[in-house]
């Protein structure tokens, strides 16, 4: 049995941490203490009471400690993994940046990745993330990281940036809802039983939320020539890939989408984007998929407002409340993540895997910049992250890429160098905003900063947020 340390920055979790709580109450031949860090500290507390809930379940292999602590250089001290997830500010200012734009005729399916909503996010998240990299290198040096709050790409960056020897990398499930989605086609076209994702074997490149797939394999069958015939049988109805739903039931849940936007790209690239449709239409010019309030009912999916976010937070908090206090029961279930697999494999529990990782580029990615942060496979061994060279991407794919990839770069350094002249570059050469004049992107601009200033004033100066 494995003791560790696994330091949760964002243990206040109000979903992610249950996935992961569980998915650790089932993996075998580890134990050990989970420190719960979290700035909304009885949060942390829900979330240590419902960790001792799944420990008392019989089903619950793994036995672990859950301890809350307020410094996080106490959490961090002698830690094997660290987590990074969090909210980097509150939904009201998530409601700034996703609905702000929309006077302007800009809509946002996500708004926490790229368009404007994106780059505020960065403005708030990349700091606190700088803080991250000096804690963590002052406490665990030699600890594996796992970020997953987004805008990932921009974060991953910051913690190298901040501390070259840090063990790092993103974490997406993006790309295995594409190969689930590969697994429909096999079921449908091929009339097999419905595989596993496990069985679809890819090769993906880009950058998180706009990776692509430009080969997949099933027993050695070329999935992506079967996917004309698919799509042209699903194209207009839509399919949702996700297990346990119909798919035909995106229509009814503001987080799902029925991939015609996806589809739409294979027929136009002949490589298939691997992030959801709500993604996947933010990286591109907004006049082709996101144009105004209509698109999203012609394409498939979901504007989420960010009303039902903090409706669903609170239906959320009332759960943690009730599995807390015994009400209602913890049943550890295995989810679809990799976290814990990819955890054993470092440790050298398990055999080294293959997996999906943001990381920076030294060449996995040879037409993107090196030195920026790119999402291919890696393989996975004892204490060991080894990225692929990837497949190049078609021509006119690339460019696509291209275009975000330095987006993110710019709005990154802006953010490092408190330079909000290039900040305001970046922001307006996101593809959601093309169409915008200048003077309506610098009044879009600084109101977006206001909703947020709050949150940005601890890092920079009233100067530095002039434009």
């Amino acid at each position: 049995m494995k003791n560790i340390k696994i330091a949760y920055i964002g243990g206040g979790s109000k979903a992610w941490a249950r996935v992961f709580m569980n998915d650790l109450a089932l993996a075998e031949g580890l134990c050990g203490e989970i420190a719960l860090y979290d700035i909304d500290v009885p949060a942390a507390e829900l979330n240590r009471r419902i960790g001792e809930r799944i420990n008392e379940n019989p089903d619950a292999v793994s036995k672990w400690e859950y301890r809350v602590y307020t410094k996080l250089g106490e959490a961090l001290d002698g830690a094997d993994f660290v987590i990074c997830s969090i909210l980097p500010g509150t939904f009201d200012e998530m409601e700034g940046d996703v609905h702000l734009p929309e006077k302007y005729g800009i809509y946002q399916s996500v708004g926490d990745t790229v368009g404007p909503g994106g780059v505020l996010r960065a403005m708030r998240t990349v700091p606190i993330y700088e803080g991250f990299a000096r804690e963590i290198k002052l406490h665990c040096p030699d600890a594996w990281v796992l970020n997953l709050t987004n805008p990932m790409t921009a974060l991953t960056k910051s913690l190298y940036d901040n501390f070259p020897e840090i063990k790092a990398f993103g974490c997406c499930h993006e790309v295995f809802h594409a190969q689930e989605f590969l697994c429909c086609a096999a079921k449908e076209i091929l009339g097999v039983e419905r595989p596993t994702r496990k069985d679809i074997i890819i090769d993906a490149c880009g950058v998180n939320h706009f990776t692509w797939i430009t080969e997949a394999s099933f027993k050695g069958l070329d999935m992506l020539k079967i996917l004309p015939e698919f799509i042209d049988k699903f194209y207009d109805k839509g399919y949702c890939e996700r297990i346990g739903v119909a798919p035909e039931d995106f229509k009814d849940d503001p987080f799902l989408y029925g991939n015609k936007v996806k589809m739409d790209l294979f027929r136009r690239f002949g490589v298939l984007a691997a992030a959801g449709d709500r993604h996947l239409v933010e990286f591109l010019e907004r006049a082709q998929y996101i144009g105004d309030e209509t698109a999203p009912d012609k394409w498939l999916y979901h504007l989420t407002p960010v009303s039902y976010r903090k409706k669903d937070r609170i239906e959320k908090i009332e759960l943690s409340k009730r599995m807390a206090d015994g009400v209602e029961k913890v049943n550890p279930e295995k989810s679809d993540e990799e976290v814990v697999e990819l955890m054993k494999a470092l440790l050298g529990l398990i055999p080294p895997m293959v997996s999906n990782a943001n990381t920076i580029n030294v060449g996995q990615m040879p037409d993107l910049p090196l030195g920026s942060v790119v999402e291919t496979n890696c393989v996975f061994s004892q204490n060991s992250l080894k990225p692929i060279t990837a497949k190049r991407l078609p021509s006119s794919v690339n460019a696509l890429v291209l275009r975000n990839a330095i987006n993110i770069e710019n709005t990154y350094y802006g953010i490092k160098n408190r330079d909000i002249n290039r900040i305001f570059e970046a922001f307006v050469n996101q593809p959601l905003c093309s169409g915008l004049s200048l003077d309506d992107a610098r009044e879009l601009f600084n109101s977006m900063i206001d909703a947020t200033r709050d949150y940005l004033e601890p890092y920079f100066t009233a100067e530095q947020l002039r434009i």
